[in-house]
């Protein structure tokens, strides 16, 4: 197997036409059980608004069990930085990380494929993404 460096990887990506836009996946999952991921969970979601207002957050949310049956306090958030170490800054702010209810782990991650499709009904302004 070769291995790439992820520059090279991203100048290849862009050079074949797909999107490659790079982003930050924090992963963050909790440290002592949930409590501690409830009482700081306001604060927390403050904060990603904050983040998504400021342009920040790409996409942000929990995560279920494997078996769709339940919360166990795990979420990822992505993010736009112009460098890992600027992530972890933004991840380093965030009040479940200050607090010492979750811990993260930081992933670079790049963008190729996919799609976004938005319905506006304008009778109503009723809006949806599909």
């Amino acid at each position: 197997m070769t291995d790439f460096s992820w520059k090279e990887k991203h100048a290849d990506i862009k050079k074949k036409g797909l999107l490659a836009k790079l982003f930050y996946v924090v992963f963050t999952s909790p440290v002592n059980g949930m409590g501690p991921v409830t009482e700081n969970l306001q604060d927390h979601l403050i904060f990603q608004m904050e983040l998504e207002a400021k342009g920040i957050m790409f996409a942000a949310g929990p995560f279920a069990d494997d078996n769709e049956e339940c919360w166990e306090g795990e979420g990822m958030v992505i993010i736009r930085a112009s460098s890992l170490e600027e992530a972890r800054e933004i991840a380093d702010s965030d009040p479940m990380h200050k607090s010492g209810a979750r811990k993260y782990r930081i992933r670079p991650w790049m963008m190729n494929e996919g799609s976004l499709t938005l319905k506006v009904t304008y009778s109503n302004g009723k809006r949806e993404i599909i």
